[in-house]
């Protein structure tokens, strides 16, 4: 079984599906609660939706994943993250009640202490489907006031980002949200985002202009706190470019409505059924290139280190950069982060040549690597991929399933939950009727 959805935010590919569960009537926000701070919202809700209804309350989820098209449901199955991670953890530290759906077609709900509630992150619908949930909600105000603060040196930023977590602060002022960009080692950044009420004019990063450029050449900012939320769906952080959309001419054409993550995605989703990107590379004659699209959470302690081997071993610019500590102590055994320790989610989404002479010839992690996923043409498609996975574990790091992953079943189960995973799809699902984490993450199913 699947769900029937006109959209996704997951960048695996898959084999072809057949019919899936009609979930048009699970998209809307059932209640908005002021006093109480809370939202009961449907599981395929868009975060788009959601805070059209929480806004004008003066309300907002503890954490809006950066992309309009993401659901609530899906945010919390499969995590999610945004600038108030560094203070609110992940969308699921904020739920306080689910129904799901599970494979043995039951409705269950869930609340924090339940060995579903806290299976459920990182479970990517393979143990059921959340078709109600309850979430706390935090006030904000009218705009977004911004400082983009430059750092020359990696460690000067992580450095930075430790002191920030630790006060709230940065020069006396307070940060509400916090997020980044690293274009080189030489010339990384961070936004500071304080919660503000303005009166006067704010910028609007839907039209010409563009929202990642703008952190290179302004040192302050303020968006509504609509635009805020939204500030890197339009462009779909900076990957736009791809398709010309940042080309002056080309954006005036492109109508406004379309500059949207999921519109792109559709792009990306119909050129990569046809390998259009390689067989342009082949006609140019050039090397085939192997796409890379992933976001790591790394200790902050080895986040430069990281880093600096990325920049050296893969060479995509810019990356974006997530600072994140889990809100609670909860244990969550799909996605195990440790509770008070400080992360730092690394984004990056792009392709890269792949080498001759095989998907790892000039890693230095490429002896080490186990490629155990069989089914998988490694000559082709992958290292790159498997050297970061490597890299990842190397300092300490955890990698997210929504794109492309090369485990072996062994890896895989140390990873992401192994024997308690398997005793929960035992429960929840008992005659297989969805899919496995590993067939759906690693061998797409």
């Amino acid at each position: 079984m699947r769900l029937a959805k006109p959209t996704s935010n997951l960048f695996r590919s898959r084999a072809a599906a057949g019919p899936g569960l009609d979930v048009s009537g699970l998209t809307g926000v059932l209640q908005v609660d002021p006093a109480s701070r809370t939202a009961d919202v449907a599981g395929m809700c868009t975060y788009e939706n959601l805070v059209a209804a929480t806004l004008p309350h003066g309300l907002t989820p503890l954490v809006v994943p950066q992309l309009k098209t993401i659901t609530l449901g899906g945010a919390v199955s499969g995590l999610g993250i945004e600038a108030a991670s560094f203070r609110n953890g992940l969308p699921h530290e904020s739920v306080l009640e689910l129904d799901v759906l599970t494979g043995a077609g039951e409705i269950v709900t869930a609340i924090p202490g339940d060995e579903l509630f806290a299976g459920f992150p990182n479970s990517y619908g393979t143990l059921g489907y959340a078709t109600r949930l309850r979430i706390e909600l935090e006030p904000v105000r009218s705009h977004v006031a911004l400082r983009h603060v430059r750092f020359d040196d990696l460690d000067e930023l992580c450095a930075a980002v430790g002191r920030i977590m630790a006060t709230r602060t940065w020069d006396g002022e307070d940060v509400d949200y916090l997020d980044g960009v690293m274009f080189s080692p030489a010339e990384s950044y961070l936004t500071l985002g304080a919660r503000t009420e303005h009166d006067g004019p704010a910028s609007d990063y839907t039209g010409m202009q563009i929202y990642y450029r703008s952190i290179q050449q302004r040192h302050r900012d303020v968006l509504r706190t609509h635009d805020y939320l939204w500030r890197w769906d339009t462009d779909w952080f900076w990957c736009s470019g791809a398709f010309g959309v940042q080309h002056p001419v080309i954006r005036r054409l492109w109508p406004a409505r379309l500059r949207r993550s999921d519109v792109y995605w559709k792009i990306v989703t119909l050129a990569n059924r046809v390998d259009l990107e390689n067989r342009w590379e082949a006609w140019r004659g050039r090397q085939r290139r192997e796409r890379v699209i992933q976001d790591v959470e790394i200790p902050l302690e080895r986040t430069a280190e990281f880093l600096r081997w990325f920049v050296v071993h893969v060479g995509i610019e810019p990356v974006w950069l997530c600072p994140l500590r889990l809100r609670g102590a909860h244990d969550w055994p799909l996605y195990p982060l440790a509770p008070g320790r400080d992360y730092v989610n690394v984004g990056f989404w792009s392709s890269v040549p792949i080498p001759p002479g095989g998907p790892s010839s000039d890693m230095n992690a490429g002896s080490d690597i186990n490629y155990g996923n069989s089914d998988m043409d490694y000559g082709n498609y992958g290292g790159t991929n498997r050297a970061i996975e490597y890299q990842v574990d190397a300092v300490g790091g955890h990698k997210s399933l929504y794109s492309d992953s090369f485990y072996s079943r062994e890896e895989f189960d140390a990873r992401y939950g192994g024997e308690h995973y398997a005793a929960l799809k035992r429960r929840y699902d008992p005659d297989q009727r969805l899919l496995d984490l590993y067939a759906k993450a690693v061998r797409r199913r």
